[in-house]
């Protein structure tokens, strides 16, 4: 995707038990939608940043979930009941979804594990990327790429850099 195609519908499992729309989320101001894994040290190192970023933006009508779509035939954890086994020990408040297929991820053009996708309220690609300058160390942190891009898109202004390359591991593909 580059920045202003629109999002494709999707539908996909989670671990909640339900399966999880894109139009579950017609009603909010902005969706995030962050493609991510359980094996990934990279991806790991932002769960907690994430967490954070939910209850941050709860009562700024932002919908965020989180996808992994990696083979897990050659990735056991990343399996669908390893993604439940972590969201139930960290206790995500968020969906975390399952893309077997990877069809999502296709549609996305996903990369990497973590990226994220920023979409508007009319569900047009605002930003897409990394979330902040370092991965290894919260507390090194000097810009906020993902907190920045939420800002501008609740507000409905456009974004200065709507592009930052994510660090990560690479998707894993069937």
């Amino acid at each position: 995707m580059i920045i202003g195609d629109v999002l494709k519908p999707f539908e996909l499992p989670s671990v909640s038990g339900k399966n999880v729309s894109s139009f579950d989320y017609a009603d909010k101001s902005a969706l995030l939608v962050i493609v991510t894994c359980n094996h990934c040290k990279y991806s790991q190192s932002y769960w907690n940043r994430i967490i954070k970023l939910v209850h941050k933006y709860e009562e700024d009508n932002l919908g965020i979930v989180a996808i992994c779509g990696n083979d897990a035939v050659q990735y056991p954890q990343d399996s669908f009941s390893n993604m439940m086994d972590i969201s139930a020990q960290r206790q995500f408040p968020f969906e975390y979804l399952h893309d077997e297929n990877q069809s999502v991820l296709k549609a996305l053009g996903a990369e990497r594990t973590p990226e994220v996708f920023l979409f508007n309220s009319k569900r047009e690609l605002v930003y897409k990327g990394a979330i902040d300058d370092s991965w290894d160390n919260e507390a090194t942190v000097t810009s906020v790429y993902l907190e920045d891009a939420i800002e501008y898109a609740l507000d409905g202004v456009d974004i200065d850099y709507p592009e930052v390359p994510a660090v990560g591991c690479s998707v894993k593909w069937k």
